[in-house]
């Protein structure tokens, strides 16, 4: 079905993201899965191309625009090449608001100049050993002690853990108001106490640098708190709707892209002396596959106009990734399936787009917890 999402604009945004990708990555991320990171100089080239920064004033390096399209054209180029190690879209979809709508002059000052140039890479620290989608359950503390917070506890599984200038720490500030005693502390690079663990070895993102970090007696000035202090589940809730949004908009891409590579094979694939797109099993299943994808697809551009007039919910948010999450793994399964052997040779791409796309449906709050929200929005 044919779109009609984007303008002109976006169309010239997205030739200008494919030829970056097409000059400074491809041609490396293979290498960059092998090393478990991507180097940092790559950022500062994005910074330059105007890639990050996307929802920042002009006054501060970013673009100026609040449409979330760019965000949506940035996402979908990177699905279509497979550059699953960029964390540009946790840079401009999850922490730009953050940083943009709760600082202080101050700290847009200090702050956004280097985040729009890619010198300062950011990450968002919410999960713990013991804590994941219940945010409830995070032990991470901030005491106040003068003008500083002390800063204890351990988080895991954080997105650019490794490559991170500034990370937003989820913490408790008041320990006896449950979510209503959370806070957002920025913890900078080189502050003493901070530390990285392991760069984790997961099933696919294998270049994205995820990690373990640590906080022992950190202290942070309180000029580092984001936003309202206790009122970080508000906080949160209110940006959730766009993290949401994000792993939609590229569980959609992505199984758009897998599909097609999987047509086109299966269009030059013999057995038995025929193509096998011309067995009806074959048909059949891309037939079901390509229909639930163009559905998805309508759904989530929807969803993309919603929220640039500020009206996407909550709720909505949570079905459109909860559904495009569950059908993306479905899509690379059943493309892996029509690639016999071959799919399961890392070789081919639908291989690894298979291994890139399960943790769809964990992070970002996992499908369970997402039916939770929208049940709950029914009166259940």
């Amino acid at each position: 079905m044919r779109r009609e999402l984007f303008e002109t604009e976006h169309d010239l945004f997205r030739d200008s993201v494919a030829e970056f990708l097409k000059r400074e990555v491809v041609p490396f991320h293979q290498q960059w899965e092998a090393d478990g990171i991507v180097p940092r100089a790559v950022w500062g080239k994005a910074g330059e191309m105007g890639l990050l920064g996307l929802g920042v004033p002009e006054e501060f390096g970013g673009s100026g625009s609040t449409d979330y399209r760019f965000n949506t054209v940035l996402a979908e180029e990177i699905c279509r090449v497979g550059a699953s190690g960029l964390g540009f879209g946790l840079q401009n979809d999850v922490n730009a608001p953050y940083l943009v709508e709760l600082t202080t002059d101050e700290q847009k000052r200090r702050w956004l100049p280097g985040f729009s140039s890619g010198e300062l890479i950011t990450a968002i620290a919410m999960t713990e050993p013991g804590a994941g989608s219940d945010l409830q359950g995070i032990t991470t503390t901030a005491v106040r002690d003068g003008a500083d917070y002390v800063l204890n506890g351990q988080k895991t599984f954080i997105t650019n853990g490794i490559n991170a200038d500034l990370v937003i720490v989820v913490a408790v500030t008041a320990p006896d108001a449950g979510a209503h005693g959370l806070s957002l502390i920025a913890v900078e690079r080189g502050m003493p106490g901070f530390g990285r663990g392991r760069n984790l070895d997961k099933i696919g993102l294998k270049a994205q640098d995820t990690a373990e970090l640590f906080f022992t007696d950190v202290r942070v000035p309180a000029t580092n708190l984001i936003g309202r202090e206790n009122q970080g589940f508000v906080h949160l809730m209110n940006n959730l709707p766009q993290e949401r949004l994000s792993i939609a908009v590229s569980a959609t891409a992505a199984a758009e892209q897998t599909l097609a590579a999987t047509i086109a094979y299966c269009t030059q694939r013999t057995a038995f002396g025929h193509p096998i797109s011309t067995f009806q099993n074959t048909r059949f299943v891309l037939a079901e596959l390509a229909t639930e994808v163009d559905l998805a697809r309508v759904y989530v551009d929807r969803a993309i106009t919603l929220h640039n007039r500020g009206e996407l919910t909550v709720e909505d948010a949570a079905k459109a990734k909860w559904w495009t999450s569950e059908l993306c793994n479905k899509v690379m399964d059943r493309c892996l399936q029509l690639h016999g052997g071959y799919g399961y040779m890392m070789e081919y791409p639908v291989a690894k787009a298979w291994q890139d796309v399960r943790v769809y449906s964990i992070f970002g709050g996992t499908t369970e917890i997402m039916k939770e929200i929208v049940g709950r929005s029914l009166g259940l």
